[in-house]
């Protein structure tokens, strides 16, 4: 017969709280979307003439679901409105820096109830050979560069430079006076 055996003890063998695991977001909430609806009032204001908009929620329930599932744009479900408002929006938005500013604003908000563990924060990303691109160890015609050509410019996404600086900079008064954390870009 063997000797009972005793749970293994130490500083990794700690349980560890269960969590439940938050559902899929498919359609925003109401309390999360009457934030968004702030931030789309302040920022992408409906012009005063012309066409009236899409339905907000329901363009920014498209563009979640199309960024969740990654169908094309026109296989999108009726519900969600026409697919070509739903892109105009995503458009304006991504132009408008409202995108950048919502994850600002949700980050902000996460750590204010301590739903990130920042200390297991980790960033990934995948080398490979650059070819043909200037400094990328062999110029255009299979020299090596001379040693005074300046280093590749590598920089941190703006999105994740300006969510820091709201974090940082911007209290729940001050967001409505930040701007777009990033130059715009076309569609």
């Amino acid at each position: 017969m063997e000797p009972p055996t005793e749970p293994p003890t130490g500083p990794n063998t700690q349980k560890k709280p269960k969590t439940k695991a938050l559902p899929t977001i498919w359609n925003v909430p109401d309390p999360l979307w009457e934030l968004i609806a702030k931030v789309l009032t302040v920022y992408d204001p409906p012009a005063r003439t012309g066409r009236k908009r899409s339905d907000e929620r329901r363009a920014f329930d498209g563009i979640i679901f199309r960024m969740r599932t990654g169908c094309q744009w026109n296989h999108m479900p009726q519900e969600f409105g026409d697919d070509s408002s739903v892109y105009r929006a995503f458009c304006r938005w991504e132009d408008r820096g409202i995108f950048d500013i919502l994850w600002a604003i949700l980050l902000t908000k996460c750590d204010d109830l301590q739903g990130v563990d920042w200390h297991w924060q980790s960033a990934d990303g995948s080398l490979g050979k650059a070819r043909g691109v200037p400094h990328s160890g062999v110029g255009k015609r299979g020299r090596r560069p001379s040693a005074s050509a300046p280093p590749p410019v590598t920089a941190p996404s703006l999105a994740s430079r300006g969510a820091c600086w709201l974090r940082a900079t911007a209290g729940p008064l001050r967001l409505a006076s930040a701007g777009p954390t990033r130059p715009t870009a076309n569609c």
